[in-house]
């Protein structure tokens, strides 16, 4: 049985629906899967300006989004929907969530205040539509379905907007509500990052947690794979925009994918993985817009790994924006123990997160996300040492099984980067992973570089594939 996560672009309009519908169709030939949607879209987003809009008391403009909501999906479900009985139903059903949502616009607007639990009802709305459109369209062409309030088996902790599972009663939802469904051959459509605290209030995991979801629900069935359909061909070497030449990874380790989601890729959540991993499930990363392409398989199996994954192999390249460099400098570093946790606490204060490090004896190089946090941050270390700032930078990583024991390899990177500016270098924390900071005006030059050097080659062919439409 398969757990198979749409994301937004996979949902977003009638004819990608219909791809998808086609698509669940064919996994349903061998068993019923469990089928996790996003939003469609481009509608979490106008749902949080609407919300906006309604905090700030813009009546006007917020019930004009929530008309846009209303259009889409009307549209949406006319193009797939046939039967004019079931037709007319599905629609009722739309204006039903729709008029909840400019009930809760004028609420918000009369009250004057978007508390989180307000924003996370309004975030909800996208995924109980996108859901509720695409089962009535799988039952107009005919599949057994059936559509789950994701609220009445994700129970989670009130943290309204990154809300976490009460894991132990989630899976007996789970074996209670959704696996009968599925093992009487009906497929089961829910929602991806939305849940219900205990007492029965709507909350949200996050942005990108109906990957986590479906991980989630995977482990819990469990389930023999995990799907995530996107509208890319699996992992990439790199940012098919930064290096049009970009391939597709056939093998990763769930490592490696782990480090890749932390250190920037898009494709993944960086929770995803964590239940896959506990239950040893394979996670296919696959295209919605070419179902027959390979895609990428996250995976420990040996058997999978074997040939298509060993040491020294360079499998991607990062890339993360909008950094700055943080350099400290203290002679009360020297010999002092002690020193550093004082340093990091001055982080912790300020809520800001380490990207990067390397160290000496008396200095300290790191990278943090360039925010207004970072000016109270200097201020508090001003009084410890000497800080400088280096703005517009970004980090760029080298990702690979075991690079840090493989000769030859930091010599190649540093080969391709000679006309680069390296501005920092940080190796040794992690067995898959060379990382270091260039300016961001020069990430085109060093990525390109890289690319070249690892990935231009006939031999690896098999492990590397051209995506599909090129």
């Amino acid at each position: 049985m398969a757990v198979m996560k749409f994301g937004g672009t996979s949902v977003g309009t009638a004819s990608a629906m219909r791809r998808a519908i086609a698509i669940v169709a064919d996994v349903k030939k061998k068993s019923a899967p469990l089928v996790v949607l996003s939003a469609c879209s481009g509608m979490t987003n106008l749902l949080i300006k609407i919300a906006g809009a309604a905090g700030e008391s813009r009546l006007g403009d917020a019930l004009a989004m929530a008309e846009e909501v209303r259009l889409h999906h009307l549209s949406v479900a006319g193009e797939l929907v046939e039967d004019p009985v079931r037709r007319t139903s599905l629609q009722e059903k739309i204006e039903g969530y729709v008029n909840e949502l400019e009930m809760l616009v004028k609420g918000v607007d009369i009250v004057g205040e978007l508390t989180a639990r307000s924003f996370d009802t309004f975030c909800s709305f996208g995924e109980l539509l996108s859901t509720t459109v695409f089962s009535e369209a799988m039952l107009d062409a005919g599949h057994d379905c059936s559509w789950v309030d994701a609220r009445s088996v994700m129970i989670t902790d009130d943290n309204f907007g990154t809300a976490r599972p009460l894991e132990g009663r989630c899976e007996e939802n789970v074996h209670s509500v959704i696996k009968p469904l599925l093992d009487a051959g009906t497929i089961v459509v829910t929602q991806g990052f939305i849940g219900a605290s205990a007492d029965g209030k709507t909350t949200t995991m996050g942005r990108g947690g109906s990957d986590f979801t479906a991980a989630l629900l995977g482990a819990w069935l469990p389930s023999d794979q995990i799907q995530i359909w996107t509208d890319v061909d699996g992992v990439m070497t790199c940012d098919p925009r930064i290096v049009p030449q970009a391939r597709s990874i056939r093998v990763l380790t769930f490592s490696e994918a782990a480090e890749l989601a932390y250190l920037g890729a898009k494709v993944l959540h960086p929770d995803t993985i964590a239940p896959a991993v506990k239950q040893n499930i394979p996670v296919y990363v696959l295209n919605s817009l070419h179902p027959d392409a390979k895609g990428t398989v996250i995976t420990n199996d040996p058997d999978i790994l074997d040939g298509m994954s060993y040491g020294g192999l360079v499998k991607s390249i990062a890339v993360k924006k909008g950094q700055c460099i943080v350099n400290f400098r203290s002679n009360r570093m020297l010999g002092r123990h002690g020193f550093l946790i004082e340093f990091f606490n001055v982080f912790d204060r300020a809520g800001v997160s380490v990207e990067m490090i390397s160290t000496s004896e008396v200095s300290v190089s790191l990278t943090v996300s360039d925010t207004a946090a970072v000016d109270r941050l200097v201020r508090e270390l001003a009084g410890m040492g000497e800080v400088e700032l280096e703005h517009n930078v970004a980090t760029v990583s080298v990702v690979g099984d075991n690079l840090r024991m493989s000769r030859g390899v930091a010599g190649r990177i540093f080969s391709a980067l000679k006309d680069v500016n390296i501005r920092m270098i940080s190796q040794g924390a992690s067995e898959i992973n060379v990382g270091f900071v260039v300016e961001e005006r020069e990430v085109p030059k060093a990525v390109e570089n890289l690319h070249h050097e690892f990935f231009s080659h006939d031999d690896t062919r098999g492990i590397f594939e051209t995506p599909a439409g090129k």
